[in-house]
């Protein structure tokens, strides 16, 4: 974000230009400022952050209104500090986990993580079969150090929890081939941060792009170089004064401001005539990440229709007119009942790379569910009992490389009660080598799962 966009957000969404005969300073968005709107006396503080009367920029909003706003001279206050610094690099300082062969693990849900440092890094899966040994899955997202910026002018930052950090990166190459990639190596950017308190544990680990990682370690050894150790950031003021003609705060802030007021004040009950003359054909829909227990999440669907518009719902997915997508991070899915599951991800520049998990056929479907349980059931509390999972096979997917085999897939609809009576959550684990679990949860599948046959087919509840 260039400085007269980040000066315009600071102004709480005035929309504002600088004056062409002023050159605006370099700032940056890793920076926190706020805006104090001064009023006709203007004190500048006498400590901390330095102001010049001639750094200022000249703001104009939309309804014209003309602001003077001195800005502060950004300095860092451990500059003498790193200036002086003459000990060892960060490549030395990290030196002895290399030396050592030490190595840091990360245990997920499905998934092993094994970063040997310098050395490399393992994905893998341990699975005992009946009578037979171990049977290890695994992939190598690294496997030798390709780049050690040790030359390299510049200290790169991440956000690490709302806070620019700065780290060092470390670059291993010649992973796994990678199927999705014509079978280039995986790669991985391990970036090594300052913690204290920490024992070279893996924070995180994400594939940015298809086929190559980015794996955060903490580590103590870095916090000996005061270009590495945590520094919070200091709110910097911007100060404004209203030139002539022109209000003490533009009249767009004062109304949001307001409003914002309003907003905190106890949230009115909204009357039930008023949400049923909402029209039915629309609905809002929120998507946003929860984590539960080690699984990602993603809530696809949180809708508020009416009685008539959630019938029209349950047809349209059972007919696979309406499909649900779900997916964090790289990749995202589309679940199509009774048609296909795919797993996809969009890119401006290279497009859509899409993969084919499975594909629905009744004859095959009904051929697995001799073998497999279509149906789960739950006892009632009076004795009866009422389906609470039914589960479907889309086999014929992509051939996969590692089996060469057809992908396939078992998708399992869960009743799940929730506050939100239209949540729809999505996930995908993958226990096997491109054999997956696909799970849809929500209170929408509670009203169809008792019309389940005994091959877990569903139909529309009359």
């Amino acid at each position: 974000c260039p400085a007269p966009a980040l000066l315009c957000g600071l102004l709480a969404t005035v929309a504002a230009v600088a004056e062409s005969s002023r050159a605006l300073p370099q700032l940056s968005d890793d920076i926190p400022f706020r805006v104090n709107w001064a009023g006709t006396e203007l004190s500048l503080p006498t400590t901390g952050v330095l102001y010049k009367e001639d750094n200022y920029i000249i703001m104009t909003t939309v309804d014209k209104e003309k602001y003077k706003c001195l800005l502060p001279l950004i300095a860092s206050g451990n500059e003498e500090e790193e200036k002086d610094y003459k000990g060892p690099t960060p490549g030395e300082l990290l030196e002895p986990l290399f030396k050592q062969s030490s190595c840091s693990y990360r245990i997920e849900s499905y998934w092993t993580y094994e970063v040997c440092h310098g050395k490399h890094i393992r994905q893998y899966h341990e699975e005992k079969e009946t009578g037979q040994k171990i049977n290890i899955q695994e992939y190598y997202l690294g496997n030798m150090i390709m780049k050690n910026p040790l030359s390299e002018p510049g200290i790169p930052t991440k956000n690490i929890e709302g806070q620019m950090t700065p780290y060092y990166p470390v670059e291993l190459g010649n992973g796994t081939p990678c199927s999705l990639r014509q079978n280039l190596p995986r790669s991985s950017t391990v970036m090594y941060i300052c913690h204290p308190e920490a024992k070279h544990e893996i924070l995180s680990v994400a594939e940015v792009t298809t086929c190559e990682y980015e794996v955060v370690i903490l580590t103590p050894l870095l916090c000996n170089h005061p270009k590495y150790r945590f520094k919070a950031s200091p709110v910097n003021d911007i100060f404004c004064q209203s030139l002539p003609g022109s209000p003490l705060k533009p009249h767009n802030l004062e109304q949001l401001e307001k409003q914002q007021e309003m907003l905190k004040m106890p949230f009115r009950r909204v009357k039930e005539e008023e949400m049923l003359s909402t029209k039915e054909e629309k609905f809002s829909s929120i998507h946003k990440p929860v984590a539960v227990g080690s699984h990602q999440l993603l809530t696809v669907g949180t809708t508020h229709i009416s009685k008539l518009t959630d019938e029209q719902l349950i047809k349209e997915f059972l007919s696979g007119s309406y499909c649900f997508h779900g997916g964090v991070g790289w990749w995202k899915y589309e679940f199509c009942y009774g048609k296909y599951i795919h797993q996809y991800h969009e890119d401006k520049e290279s497009g859509k790379t899409s993969v084919v998990v499975g594909t629905w056929s009744k004859e095959e479907h009904i051929e697995w569910s001799r073998k497999n349980a279509a149906r789960t059931f739950y006892l009632r509390e009076d004795g009866t009992q009422t389906v609470r999972m039914v589960s479907h096979f889309y086999g014929n997917g992509d051939v996969c490389d590692l089996t060469d085999k057809p992908r396939q897939v078992t998708v399992k609809l869960k009743c799940k009660e929730s506050d939100s009576p239209h949540a729809v959550t999505i996930y995908m684990l993958e226990p096997h080598s491109c054999q997956y679990i696909l799970g849809v949860e929500s209170p929408v599948i509670c009203k169809i799962l008792d019309t389940a046959d005994e091959y877990g087919l569903l139909s529309v509840p009359s």
